[in-house]
């Protein structure tokens, strides 16, 4: 389970989801640069693990939606903590990367 928490695109549909409920379509175009294959992917293995719920409707096209479950919602919000820290720290991260990247490349010379 932890891989999964530590997966960029399960957070992100985590934190998509926590916004309320939404459609597969709605989901892809509110995530830059995740793939059609990928949110299949992500999705599924939420579902799997109880933190989302899948409800189909039976449409031509089939619509699908997707909600936090109550597990999920206790994780997003762990994963909203997160976000929050990472934007407290990004100046101090950001600075930090600078500062060690400098010294690798001092280090090559």
């Amino acid at each position: 389970m932890l891989d999964r928490l530590g997966d960029k695109w399960t957070v992100l549909v985590v934190v998509e989801l926590a916004k309320g409920v939404r459609r597969f379509r709605e989901l892809e175009r509110a995530i830059p640069g995740i793939s059609q294959r990928m949110l299949t992917l992500t999705t599924k293995r939420l579902w799997r693990d109880g933190l989302v719920e899948r409800t189909v409707y039976p449409t031509i096209p089939p619509q699908v939606e997707y909600r936090l479950t109550p597990v999920g919602h206790s994780l997003a919000g762990m994963v909203n903590g997160l976000a929050d820290w990472s934007r407290e720290h990004k100046d101090a991260i950001a600075t930090a990367r600078a500062t060690w990247d400098a010294d690798q490349e001092a280090d090559r010379l």
